[in-house]
């Protein structure tokens, strides 16, 4: 994963790494990390920062040059987002353990998942949304459209 484009939009802001931290509650040291991709931002941390920048996932991803969607929830709500990763697991006739073994972990985490006990995590979101060019918005719920990507 790559996160210029929070680099991208903290500098048009004036902003340093340590402001910008300071604004969103996160130690400056943490947030100098995940710019810099050593560590993963957590999928909390990640939804925090696109809505101070008013902009999406997708677009932080960089799978969008479209800063933000029409009527997008600030929200994720686990169940939701697990009943909406289910159901795009099916539609592409995918097993639970198929899903898993391309992301490299263990079909009971793609059940937690999908059971809403846990909201994904950020890299295999990433995983996922690439590789089948769906929204990482419309899978968590925070949009309704649009649903897949060009």
């Amino acid at each position: 994963m790559n996160f210029d484009k929070l680099k991208f939009l903290r500098n048009n802001l004036g902003l340093n790494q340590k402001e910008l931290a300071q604004e969103i509650g996160l130690d400056n040291t943490l947030y100098n990390k995940y710019e810099n991709d050593y560590n993963t931002i957590p999928l909390k941390h990640l939804i925090n920062l696109c809505d101070y920048f008013n902009v999406s996932l997708d677009y932080i991803f960089d799978f969008t040059n479209i800063l933000s969607y029409e009527l997008m929830d600030s929200s994720v709500n686990k169940e939701e987002a697990g009943e909406r990763l289910k159901s795009f697991r099916k539609e592409k006739k995918l097993t639970q353990a198929k899903l898993a073994q391309y992301l490299k972990t263990s079909r009971s985490v793609i059940a937690d998942y999908e059971r809403g006990r846990f909201l994904i995590s950020t890299s295999f979101l990433y995983d996922i949304c690439k590789k089948y060019k769906i929204s990482a918005d419309y899978l968590l719920g925070r949009v309704d459209s649009p649903k897949y990507l060009e």
